[in-house]
Parts: structure tokens; sequence; C-alpha cells
């Protein structure tokens, strides 16, 4: 049941303009393939390449953006301990002060912790949409009637705009069949939401990866 739709930002002139000025920037961060996807086909769309980040440092969250990044042939530079992005600011390899950042991210509702805590450090930090991510229109019809028949047993979440949209395109209609399903999720911020939303969280990776949902409800499973 897809609940998140990828597509452009509004505009792409702030990140335009950081690309056409790339080597102002001492470090990139990327926290999503997403990020990284946009940011790289971009580049592309502007004439240039990896070449244009030659002197630029990148940070990266997580296993899976840093892959992505090595799709094009570049190794991050950092990556954080714990795989999402409040870990990256704490655990930053260099001081902060007067370093001048460049953030690719989600056009709206992004958190915004990370820049507050690398502006605290003393980051110059600059953001630029890369990409949104909008609800999509509809239930898939197998989803819905699978709802209906409670033959669910879990929902798992991957982020917190998945559980905002999932409240979003349900509307409540399955609360009743819902009390008994198991509410699965990625990590400590998706897991806030889910209490925010549904009151509760059944099960939560200890690695906020894909892998680790999956060892988390494997061992769920197994109880």
């Amino acid at each position: 049941m897809p609940t998140l739709e990828i597509g452009p930002p509004s505009s792409w002139y702030d990140l335009d303009q950081a690309i056409a000025n790339l080597s102002d920037f001492n470090w990139l961060i990327l926290t999503s393939t997403n990020g990284v996807d946009y940011f790289f086909a971009r580049l592309r769309d502007k004439g240039q390449d990896s070449r244009a980040l030659t002197g630029v440092k990148i940070a990266v969250v997580g296993e899976k953006t840093a892959q992505s990044l090595q799709q094009h042939s570049i190794q991050p530079d950092f990556i954080p301990p714990n795989f999402v992005a409040d870990s990256l600011a704490e655990n930053f390899p260099e001081a902060l002060s007067g370093k001048r950042v460049l953030f690719p991210r989600v056009e709206s509702g992004g958190r915004e912790v990370l820049v507050k805590e690398l502006t605290a450090k003393g980051a110059q930090v600059t953001e630029v949409a890369a990409y949104q991510s909008y609800c999509p229109s509809h239930i898939p019809p197998e989803a819905e009637l699978a709802f209906h028949n409670r033959t669910i047993d879990v929902v798992t979440f991957a982020s917190s705009k998945t559980v905002q949209f999932f409240w979003q395109l349900t509307a409540g209609k399955f609360a009743e069949n819902f009390e008994q399903i198991c509410i699965a999720s990625i990590g400590p911020q998706t897991s806030k939401t889910c209490h925010d939303v549904f009151g509760r969280v059944d099960i939560e990776a200890s690695e906020y990866t894909l892998d680790g949902l999956t060892a988390a409800l494997v061992q769920w499973a197994n109880e």
C-alpha cells in the first residue's frame, strides 16, 4: 500500500543556485536516497557531474543513502553511527564553526532538528528543495479489501510521513479493525509519530533500517 509519492520540487531555483556555486561549500549532507537521486539528476541536467564536488566533503545518513551515493562512484566522507539524522550533528567528524553546509532535502514536512543542531554548532546551513513527497490519491483496492476482511496482522512504517499519509488516506475508516493489528516502526522518530497518531507502537527496530525492521518482525513472530 504506497503512502508516499515522490516528485520534483515546486521550484528548482534554489538547488540550481547551489549547484552553480558548489565550490562555496565545505560539506554536502544527504539524508535519503531520494535526496541523492534528485540532487545528482539535477546536477546532470545542469551539465555537470560528480567532479563538480571536488573539494566538497559528503556526509550521508544511513547505509541505503551511502549505497545510492556509491552508484555515482562516490564514497561518503562520513556516516554517523546511528542511522538517524540526529546522530549526524552529534557525531560530526570536525568542528562545524564557520563551515558552509549544503543540505538538499524534501521541500516540506521534513524534520528541522538537524538544521537547528548544525546551526547551533556554528555551521552556515543552506537548505534547498531537491524533491517533494505527496500523499497518493487513493488506497489500492486489494489493500482496502484486506483491511475490511481482517487479513492483515502487521502494518509497517518506515518514516513519519508514511504514518501521517496512511492516516490521511484511511481517515480512520479501519480504526476498529486496526485495534487488532500490530504496528511496526523502523525507528524512534517514526515510533513517536505512531504514538501521536495511533496512541501506540508494538515493534520498533533496534537498527533503523529496513533490514533491522525485518529482523524485529521475525523476532516478534517467533516469540
